[in-house]
């Protein structure tokens, strides 16, 4: 019993159960896709269902890290906004210092930085959050995961979230490296509507991408998703 109740203590079969139990929670979070297109990169959020009396635009499942840099994330959301809060100072600092916009490889490697310390240090825990980041560099659109370890890694496609091993076996099938951002989002939705069935509404997603020859993301209105059904 003891092995699971500290961050840093192993079991004495190699595990940090705490870890795993956070995994266990991003799991139950409302997916995530990200895919990688030939002129850019989407990401295609699922808020879930919600209360109809909760305003949609304040549920958003996408965020503004900086105006070429947005995010999504699996797991409790609370703990996502702490981390994103904090890149986005990080990002504005960047631009004050250097008078650039920040990479995105130091944007995810900032967040997992701060989550690994999380599974190494006494009286706290893992952030039970996994962070999808999408974002341009020298003209080049990148897309990376960070996981609740602190690894993160760079993607084609990608998937985060309920359901993350199905999407991602989807994406395997269908993904090509050639398709347009337009394909990209319409790849990813009828992902999800094969996924979800009847519970598909194309009301319960957010959806953003960012062009290679744009300098900031697109964020797509209600009317603009419902071309995609």
């Amino acid at each position: 019993m003891g092995y699971d109740r500290s961050a840093t203590m192993f079991s004495p079969d190699g595990h940090i159960l705490q870890v795993e139990y956070a995994e266990k929670t991003v799991r139950l979070g409302s997916p995530s896709i990200g895919i990688k297109c030939e002129d850019g990169v989407v990401i295609i959020a699922d808020k879930g269902k919600k209360d109809k009396l909760i305003i949609s635009e304040s549920a958003d499942k996408i965020y503004e890290v900086d105006e070429h840099i947005i995010a999504s994330a699996a797991g409790i959301l609370s703990d996502a906004r702490i981390l994103v809060n904090h890149v986005r100072t990080v990002a504005q600092q960047h631009r004050v210092t250097y008078d650039s916009p920040i990479d995105v490889e130091t944007v995810i490697r900032e967040i997992s930085d701060i989550k690994q310390q999380f599974t190494q240090h006494p009286g706290v825990r893992p952030f039970g959050v996994e962070i999808m980041i999408a974002g341009k560099t020298n003209g080049k659109c990148r897309l990376y995961t960070s996981d609740i370890t602190g690894n993160y890694f760079e993607y084609n496609a990608i998937a985060i979230g309920k359901n993350d091993e199905k999407i991602k076996g989807l994406l395997r099938e269908k993904y090509k490296k050639e398709i347009k951002c337009e394909e990209g989002i319409k790849l990813g939705l009828d992902i999800l509507k094969e996924v979800l069935g009847d519970n598909f509404d194309i009301q319960r997603f957010d959806v953003s991408y960012i062009k290679n020859d744009k300098e900031k993301f697109y964020k797509l209105n209600e009317d603009e998703l419902r071309e995609f059904e």
